[in-house]
């Protein structure tokens, strides 16, 4: 044993390690528990950087007074208002005026005051609610309670672009402890089902317990430093990525250090040869993961770029605890840790033919009906792209169980069908806002256009469209006013609001999936080159993975559409799920072809992939599973966005680990031959002293049904 090697291995190593962890931990947690702290949802923090609604909202955070949270009051009687209903929703209206008072009052002939709706059974009215008396979570509670008091018969619901934003704001509230203790309890069951053993699975729990706390407190400390933008949902998609990648290396590690204790007496020696096997797969793996978040920097939408350092930082943290922490409480344990199925010294271990053996073998007979098999599966799958529903989802149909703020604003669609889309925000100098005014008033698609006041050198108008909110019709009148106002000189006009947001959000999402995703591919394609020291194996399994993306695509539209009902896909889930199937379906696929090009190295390549298979079937499996129920702990949340990614990523995934990774891979290997290394050494035939002579899969294999 080298001197480096005793260095490794002497038994003050482990707790050396363990100790600097301790006192890592001692300082983060404090740190970790302040990330809630800086999670923000401002629409300013989370919209496209150089968006025109972005300039709105900044505007409106910047001028005196801050920025308005609209709300819209709808009472309805189903047998018609009556005298007395009318004069609740006065006494209502002035109750609230005089609690929330407007930053100017308006001229009581411009706007929406309390007005009655055409069929004589509602009547509605906005009230504007400066951010000084808190967000919208905070307002919209009593805002509901002061206006109980009404007749019987009478309903209310309290809606309007902040009423949703409440609402939602509601669903995230207390979402990243339900999503943390849910995750520790998939996993947790997983583990004991995996090793059915009562201590194991503690193990990989605890190092992947320290990873996510040191994680989320690293993530504080780069908000903190560099100011990028964290909001609830990358918050809780960093909790799902810590746990399910680091299980995953967990998972290889314990394989090879299994296989190790057979081999070695010391379990010191063990864990450094099982480390040495599993952590180049380890660490690429990582690599093309953080490399392919790292790519959603170019990314113009703030909380897409934001999720980059932010999942990097807890893959990279993940990394560094199951490579250190967790081989040192193994080690430390020693053999016992395996009770009640210890692995014992023996250098001769039985190999017992099991389903991955079988597996192998029989695709090794029928090479080109696994092929081609999985291509037809994954072809099918895709087609769910043609079937199901892939347009826009829109923020009313975000929610599960729809609250009151979303089905307010069906009523007031049904009972005031000219003001059924969410008012845009325009601001224009003083100067020119009778020109800006008069040219929206006769802009298609505009009810009502009503001037509000004047601060900071800016005039804001509240532009009220006639169609739904979030559909294309509204879109279209959003592009004709911003069209419109910029053709006043002089004016300066700018133009946003929600409806302008998810507009401004769905073009810059199209722009940041045409960049961001040939560069993920760019990426991985060449993380994957520099691990396996060939061309032709990392495009083959960049094209598996792709295909894979599609069928589980496909496959999910397919379930959304027909079998859930959502009225959508949402803007983020194509390029989130593309990334983390792209980087983590990689993963599997090089755990196996970083094992299959160790074993080819002795045995060839077809015995060398069937050997790979064998060996790593169990456990990419299991890591698989693992992984997918991680994710799949979004779809428990009552959003649909979440669910969606949840689901999608979960079912790639799977489709990885069980058909693509299982067959597909194995058999296109098979086809393939020694040329999948080329150009490294391995697609070359191997000269022997008595001639040339090349391992036994060299030659061309011939077609087999």
């Amino acid at each position: 044993m080298t001197v480096n090697a005793t260095r490794l291995t002497g038994r003050w190593v482990p707790w050396l390690v363990i100790g600097l962890w301790v006192v890592l931990t001692v300082f983060m947690v404090p740190l970790s528990g302040k990330l809630s702290s800086v999670t923000t949802d401002k629409a300013v923090d989370t919209l496209p950087a150089g968006a025109e609604s972005t300039e709105v909202a900044a505007l409106e955070d910047s001028l005196p007074g801050g920025e308005d949270n609209t709300f819209v009051f709808v009472y309805h009687r189903d047998s018609g208002v009556t005298d007395a209903d009318r004069a609740v929703v006065e006494r209502h209206y002035e109750t609230l005026v005089k609690r929330y008072p407007p930053k100017a009052a308006a001229p009581e002939d411009e706007g929406p005051r309390t007005s009655p709706s055409a069929d004589g059974k509602a009547m509605m009215f906005t009230l504007d609610v400066s951010t000084s008396h808190g967000g919208p979570e905070v307002v919209v509670g009593p805002l509901r309670d002061a206006a109980k008091d009404r007749p019987a018969g009478l309903q209310l619901e309290v809606t309007g672009p902040a009423a949703v934003d409440g609402d939602m704001d509601a669903v995230f509230d207390g979402i990243d402890l339900q999503v943390l203790l849910t995750t520790i309890v998939v996993v947790t069951l997983l583990l004991i089902i995996t090793y059915r053993s009562p201590v194991l699975w503690l193990i990989p729990l605890v190092a992947v317990g320290a990873a996510a706390l040191t994680s989320m407190a690293t993530v504080y400390l780069l908000v903190k430093g560099f100011g990028i933008v964290v909001n609830d949902q990358n918050s809780a998609l960093l909790t799902i990525l810590v746990f399910g990648v680091g299980t995953d290396y967990a998972l290889l590690l314990i394989a090879r250090y299994r296989e190790a204790l057979h081999q070695h007496e010391n379990v010191r020696v063990a864990m450094l040869h099982a480390l040495r096997g599993a952590a180049p797969a380890i660490v690429a793996s990582a690599a093309t993961v953080v490399a392919g978040l790292l790519c959603l920097l170019v990314a113009d939408l703030n909380s897409t770029s934001g999720l980059g350092p932010i999942g990097a930082a807890g893959i990279l943290c993940a990394l560094v605890a199951m490579l250190t922490l967790f081989p040192a409480l193994l080690v430390l344990l020693g053999r016992r840790v395996f009770w009640p199925a210890i692995p014992r010294f023996d250098a001769v271990v039985e190999e017992k033919p099991g389903l991955w053996v079988r597996l192998g073998a029989a695709i090794s007979r029928r090479r080109w009906v696994a092929t081609l098999g999985s291509l037809g599966v994954l072809g099918v799958l895709t087609l769910g792209l043609a079937v199901g529903g892939t347009g826009a989802l829109r923020e009313q149909d975000q929610f599960v169980s729809a609250p009151e703020s979303v089905t307010g604003f069906a009523l007031l669609r049904q009972h005031f069908p000219e003001l059924g889309g969410q008012p845009m925000t325009v601001f224009t100098r003083p100067g020119q806002q009778e020109q800006v005014l008069d040219v929206v008033q006769r802009t298609p698609g505009v009810a009502v256009a009503v001037p509000g006041e004047t601060r900071g050198g800016w005039t804001d108008i509240s532009v009220f469209p006639t169609d739904a909110p979030d559909t294309v019709a509204e879109y279209d009148t959003i592009k004709r006013v911003r069209t419109a106002v910029h053709a006043v000189n002089g004016a300066e006009a700018i133009v946003g609001g929600p409806s302008a947001e998810h507009l401004d959000t769905e073009l810059t999402t199209d722009r940041d999936e045409k960049l961001v995703i040939p560069l993920v591919l760019l990426v991985v394609l060449i993380v994957l080159g520099l691990l396996l020291r060939a061309v032709v194996a990392p495009l083959v399994l960049m094209a598996t993975v792709v295909v894979s993306f599609a069928a589980a695509f496909g496959g999910s539209v397919f379930v959304f559409d027909k079998v859930l009902g959502f009225k959508g896909i949402d803007y983020s889930v194509p390029l989130l799920a593309f990334l983390f199937l792209v980087a983590l379906g990689v993963d599997y696929n090089i755990f196996l072809a970083s094992r299959a090009r160790e074993e080819a190295l002795r045995l060839g390549t077809r015995d060398g992939m069937l050997k790979a298979l064998s060996a790593t079937g169990g456990v990419i499996t299991s890591a698989g599973l693992v992984l997918a129920a991680t994710f799949g702990v979004l779809v428990s949340l009552p959003l649909v966005m979440l669910i969606e990614v949840g689901f999608l990523v979960a079912f790639g995934v799977l489709l990885d680990a069980l058909l693509v990774r299982s067959v597909l891979v194995p058999a296109l290997t098979l086809l393939i031959g020694r040329r999948m290394w080329w150009p490294s050494r391995l697609s070359r035939p191997v000269e022997q002293p008595d001639g040339p002579r090349q391992f036994a899969d060299d030659a061309e294999p011939a077609l087999q049904r």
